[in-house]
């Protein structure tokens, strides 16, 4: 299945086009493409394009691990729900700074759901095909949380789609969706960026612009 599929990608928007193809049998169903800010927005416009659905953000932080704040070891979701991952207890971890952290990227949650709903109302995935795009994913702790946000609220299917992630990451993954689409799962797998060329940081006015352009569509009538 794989062999056909690059382990690098030249950069986020050509990784989006060959999951776009892998997703194709979505086209025409009217999925809802929710992005995790910021890296996945350039990725969920291309998808929900291709597909001819709605994109949306699903709004997630990982909690990063103590002096290393890019290694996820838990989450945050936007009802304030904290994941950890299994890892945090190994490494000894306090429940504490767990707490902290999360609270600190809560306030990050809630400053972006105030500055994107005024351009791009969210929209509601209950009974949608609503497809979870990341351009990546490591740990799988951010990930796992919308995941696990987004079953709650009643979706009629759930698709997480990224470019790379480690093997294991994908095995701790496929319980929480419908089904997983992703390009590879190579080993060893050090960081999400080592697997493409160009990996620059998504700015805030991209996003902002991104979601300027793709205002929510009617919903179509049900026969």
């Amino acid at each position: 299945m794989m062999t056909t599929i690059p382990q690098h990608f030249a950069n986020r928007e050509a990784a989006a086009e060959l999951l776009a193809h892998r997703l194709a049998s979505y086209a025409g169903k009217h999925p809802l493409v929710l992005a995790i800010p910021r890296g996945a927005l350039p990725m969920g416009r291309i998808i929900a394009n291709t597909l001819h659905g709605d994109l949306d953000v699903v709004l997630v932080r990982k909690i990063g691990a103590p002096g290393n704040p890019e290694y996820a070891i838990g989450a945050v979701d936007e009802d304030g729900r904290i994941w950890t991952d299994p890892m945090a207890s190994r490494l000894g971890i306090d429940a504490q700074y767990i707490r902290d952290e999360a609270a600190r990227q809560l306030e990050v949650i809630k400053a972006r759901r105030a500055q994107y709903t005024p351009i791009h109302p969210a929209i509601d995935p209950q009974g949608r095909i609503v497809i979870v795009v990341d351009d990546g994913v490591a740990t799988g702790a951010t990930l796992g949380a919308a995941l696990r946000l987004l079953r709650q609220q009643r979706p009629a299917r759930l698709i997480a789609a990224f470019a790379v992630a480690p093997p294991d990451t994908i095995a701790q993954l496929r319980p929480l969706a419908d089904d997983l689409v992703y390009l590879a799962a190579p080993k060893p797998f050090y960081a999400v960026g080592e697997f493409f060329t160009d990996f620059r940081e998504v700015k805030d006015e991209e996003v902002l612009e991104i979601l300027r352009e793709t205002s929510p569509r009617q919903e179509p009538e049900q026969p």
